[in-house]
């Protein structure tokens, strides 16, 4: 077993969207989203204060075992996610949050664009990841990319997902990114 690293880049561009590496002036941007009612109903409670965002930025960027990422549409920010929790070749991801005014495609392009990152740039096999309970549509969203729930918590359902599977979506969902991520490293 292989032990993949996650690590940063500048840039991340896909068909539509670019990744940046989140700073701790997106703080504001991030609480924004983190404390609405409606988008934050299945993530981890945070602070809703910005000096806390901007200790925890201020953390991430001296840490080298993560990468988060501020999505940008057309020079907007429209939402986050994070690769995290590296565990031989698998990786797991989430804080994936997308604003209200996005284009239809930014969730399928921007899954598409995490697995392409993970997997041709840094070598990850599978995938990990958490849904909380509740979140009807992110598990059926991860289904049809062929995750299967493999156990689960009081709070959520965990899954994985296998490099043919990965595969297989990448395919399936090809329009929505024909092409392996460009990568700019720090």
């Amino acid at each position: 077993m292989s032990n993949s690293k996650i690590i940063k880049a500048s840039k991340v561009a896909g068909k539509s969207l670019i990744f940046r590496d989140a700073k701790v002036t997106d703080a504001s941007f991030i609480l924004k989203l983190r404390t609405d009612a409606q988008k934050s109903r299945y993530l981890s409670a945070v602070s809703s204060e910005l000096p806390d965002q901007e200790r925890w930025l201020t953390a991430y960027q001296a840490a080298n075992d993560q990468a988060y990422f501020i999505i940008e549409y057309q020079g907007e920010s429209i939402g986050t996610v994070r690769l995290y929790d590296p565990k031989g070749e698998s990786f797991c991801w989430g804080s994936w949050i997308v604003a209200n005014m996005r284009p239809s495609h930014a969730a399928m392009e921007s899954a598409l664009m995490v697995y392409s990152y993970a997997v041709d740039h840094l070598g990850f096999k599978a995938a990990h990841f958490d849904v909380r309970k509740g979140n009807e549509r992110v598990c059926q969203f991860h289904e049809r990319f062929g995750a299967q729930r493999v156990a689960e918590t009081e709070l959520d359902y965990l899954y994985t997902l296998n490099l043919d599977a990965i595969k297989a979506a990448r395919t399936k969902y090809q329009r929505f990114l024909s092409r392996n991520v460009e990568v700019d490293f720090l």
